[in-house]
């Protein structure tokens, strides 16, 4: 293990990286020290680094944390470039592209990339290696020392406060009251990424995995998640992704509410139109949550927004 480490701390430490007007560019650093932090926190667990909010959002808090230049923040730079590093000639990081797709040059749009990649992975023993919570420890301090030294201890600090970018997008999203008096920045593609993301995880988590309308709770062991977060004023319209403009529905109620057979009133009890057509006898039928309280979050900030509920049954539901 320990010869293994430092093939892969010697190769850390000389990572190839563009000389631009504004200096080295430190981008390729920034996503190792962020994948190491995802794993971590466990929200990586196996060989597939997905392109997600907590990935984007996590590189993007460790750049304002530790590069001071003006370099761009650009994540899918170092996401695909990352592919040139080698240890004894061998590359020891790839990308998997979604079938019938295919990943020949950097993608800049981080949309585009989350479309195409199905996911980005290291070299086996390398993941095995970061499986290690001492190896981790090791190739981090090396990666802060080498590449960012007079932002270390500040960086060190602020991850202990859990303050930054990332909390202040989650913030956001759950419409905390603090939100107010923070400004939080959606203004790149990237920040409303990983603002859409957050949506889509933390409304789920609200309603605790269970579908408002059934209570139907499902997971797995890779942290996936079937209940979907559904906008009640469609996102299009709104440009509102925080929680009590969402929802939490099983797939097939999200498609009934987004088609307007079902909504909800402003006393939240579930409303399901007349002209659903479907076997009364079926137990899994519409009609039968007709007038039932719908399951809602604990903190009434999370509670779907009456003036949203209003907007859906006036322009969506078809009663």
């Amino acid at each position: 293990m320990e010869e293994l480490l430092q093939k892969y701390m010697n190769a850390f430490s000389r990572l190839k990286r563009g000389n631009t007007k504004y200096g080295i560019a430190p981008h390729k650093p920034i996503l190792l020290l962020s994948i190491i932090e995802l794993v971590d926190k466990g929200l990586v667990v196996r060989n597939a680094i997905e392109v997600n909010a907590n990935l984007v959002g996590t590189f993007k808090e460790n750049w304002q944390l530790l590069v001071p230049t003006l370099h761009h923040a650009d994540f899918t730079q170092p996401f695909y470039y990352l592919q040139s590093e080698k240890v004894a000639g061998v590359p020891f990081w790839f990308l998997q592209a979604y079938p019938g797709c295919q990943i020949n040059a950097h993608i800049k749009s981080v949309n585009t990339l989350a479309a195409v990649c199905a996911y980005g992975y290291f070299a086996e023993d390398l993941f095995l290696l970061l499986m290690n919570k001492q190896s981790r420890i090791s190739l981090k301090h090396l990666l802060l020392d080498d590449y960012f030294p007079e932002h270390k201890a500040n960086y060190l600090s602020m991850k202990q406060t859990g303050e930054g970018y990332l909390h202040d997008q989650i913030i956001d999203v759950l419409n905390e009251p603090e939100a107010q008096y923070r400004r939080v920045s959606i203004h790149t593609e990237e920040d409303m990424f990983v603002h859409s993301g957050l949506f889509k995880q933390l409304v789920p988590k609200t309603y605790n995995n269970q579908c408002s309308f059934t209570g139907m709770k499902l997971t797995s062991t890779f942290n996936y998640n079937f209940i979907d977060a559904c906008h009640i004023v469609p996102f299009s319209y709104s440009h509102n992704d925080k929680v009590n403009n969402g929802i939490a529905l099983c797939p097939n109620l999200h498609r009934a509410f987004d088609r307007g057979l079902v909504s909800v009133s402003n006393d939240y009890r579930i409303l399901v139109s007349t002209h659903v057509i479907e076997d009364d006898a079926h137990p899994y039928g519409l009609k039968q949550l007709a007038g039932k309280d719908m399951l809602l979050p604990v903190n009434e900030n999370h509670y779907p927004a009456v003036a949203g509920l209003i907007w859906h049954r006036q322009n969506v539901f078809k009663g």
